[in-house]
């Protein structure tokens, strides 16, 4: 009576889960929203959208390159770390049926025989056999708060096979056009040393005949040694940038290469909608596992909690002895022992209880840091992008009067007004602007398919229900 008086003064109280508070957001800012509307603006006004119609599941085919829809198919069919991932959550379901168990009867059998000799005496020889089961009653539910645990996590490591499937996806999309950016830079880049050998065979031989002094040889052969540098640092990058997307595809390093291509030839600048809804994070990978994980850890301080209460086991016993071997089974012994545990005075399942609650706290605010970090890598996916398509028009623009500067230059020339110094420096500018016009070009490639990380990928929204299940 005493012991029942003392687990009825602990707290088993359940409380029902419930998504913690985070701070919200309305919509985006205007500022970031703009890099929509200034694209609505080219093809027609746009309105907000739903979250089901923003981003498509296999979003990458925006940018309209077959080649990158094989990659991105064959980094998921061979990529390691996404291998990986799919293993863990075999793992995880594995463990689900671990949980289980626990509610389950146990069955142990066994047999033996034992023979003593003393002085004087005959040999004497003991055979047996015996069983028992044993079975604790979860009349409180504390398996089943377990297993709703463990299914949780389970969920969440579904939900981080699915971030590092789109961590994939996004990393091989911009490795692919980094590689394709510096294939036009070396490609330009040979032109402008083309170009500068030309002007070194003019100084050199207008130098012979007096009209030049030796230093402006001695530049032009310096230029054409930063451009050689400048090259050779281009190759590195391209031969890296490879490297690491063979890594992405499952392939060793050295043993794939893209082909040469055009960047601003080859991929698509897709149209961002306009009008974004924040409820798009709900469909976050990163978010959902880690709210997953705060509902297992509820769970486990349920389980804990419940662990306070008396357990009730049936343990039944049946079993034979004999002198003799042919005897043995002639004879049973059966039993049944009912019984009642009360945990008064065991140290461990208080503070497992203060334990499991601390760590629920602790899940829970790393959840809201998920929430705090996915509003900020949105916010500065938008004002990136918005910024970068400023740029963009600005640079337009700079290539267009520096192609009609270089043009007019070249006429002078040619007209003895203007002399070739000022020529090759025209078309050095020209150059350098139509090199950060392509790198803006990437820049803006690679934004999108930042936002579209940043906004979860397409994947089905989820909401987190207290069994730990996925209501898509």
């Amino acid at each position: 009576m005493g012991a029942a008086m003392l687990c009825g003064c602990a707290d088993v109280k359940l409380t029902e889960y419930r998504q913690p508070e985070t701070p919200m957001k309305a919509s985006w800012s205007q500022s970031a929203t703009q890099a929509g509307a200034q694209t609505g603006a080219q093809t027609g006004a746009q309105t907000a959208v739903a979250p089901a119609e923003t981003i498509r599941p296999d979003w990458w085919r925006e940018f309209r390159d077959p080649y990158l829809d094989t990659l991105v198919s064959r980094a998921i069919a061979n990529n390691i770390d996404v291998k990986i991932l799919a293993a863990r959550t075999r793992v995880a379901s594995a463990q689900i049926g671990e949980a289980r168990a626990g509610a389950m009867p146990v069955l142990d059998a066994g047999a033996g025989a034992s023979f003593e000799k003393s002085t004087g005496q005959k040999l004497s020889k003991t055979f047996n056999l015996g069983t028992q089961v044993n079975w604790e009653l979860d009349i409180w539910g504390k398996v089943e708060k377990g297993v709703q645990a463990q299914t949780a996590e389970f969920n969440a490591t579904e939900a981080d096979w699915r971030a590092g499937y789109l961590n994939l996806v996004s990393g091989v999309s911009i490795a692919y056009f980094q590689i394709l950016q510096l294939d036009e830079q070396i490609e330009q880049q040979k032109q402008a040393l083309d170009k500068n050998r030309q002007i070194l065979n003019i100084y050199e031989a207008m130098h012979k005949n007096g009209l030049l002094p030796n230093t402006r040889v001695l530049q032009q052969r310096a230029e054409i040694n930063r451009l050689n540098t400048d090259m050779l640092e281009l190759t590195r990058a391209r031969n890296l940038t490879g490297n690491g997307l063979s890594t992405l595809l499952g392939v060793p390093a050295g043993e794939f290469n893209v082909p040469a291509g055009r960047l601003q030839q080859k991929v698509h600048l897709p149209v961002v909608p306009n009008g974004l809804p924040s409820e798009l994070l709900k469909r976050r990978p990163d978010i959902v596992a880690a709210e997953y994980r705060l509902l297992a850890a509820h769970n486990l301080a349920g389980q804990a909690k419940l662990a306070q209460l008396p357990s009730v086991s049936l343990t039944g016993r049946g079993g034979s002895s004999s002198f003799a071997l042919t005897d043995l089974l002639k004879t049973f012994t059966l039993g049944f022992l009912p019984s009642i545990n009360f945990p008064v005075l065991d140290p461990n399942v208080k503070a497992r209880v203060r334990t499991s609650e601390a760590e629920s706290k602790l899940v829970e605010e790393e959840y809201r840091k998920t929430v705090i970090g996915a509003f900020e890598e949105v916010e500065n996916a938008l004002v990136n992008l918005d910024t970068h398509k400023r740029q963009r028009e600005e640079l337009r623009q700079q290539v267009e009067h520096l192609d009609v500067v270089a043009a007019q230059i070249e006429g002078q020339l040619r007209e003895g007004v203007v002399s070739q110094l000022e020529v090759f420096e025209t078309q050095r500018s020209l150059l350098g602007a139509r090199l950060a016009l392509l790198a803006n070009h990437q820049q803006i490639l690679s934004d999108t398919v930042t936002l579209y990380k940043a906004l979860g990928g397409g994947w089905p929204t989820i909401a987190v229900g207290a069994a730990g299940k996925a209501d898509q």
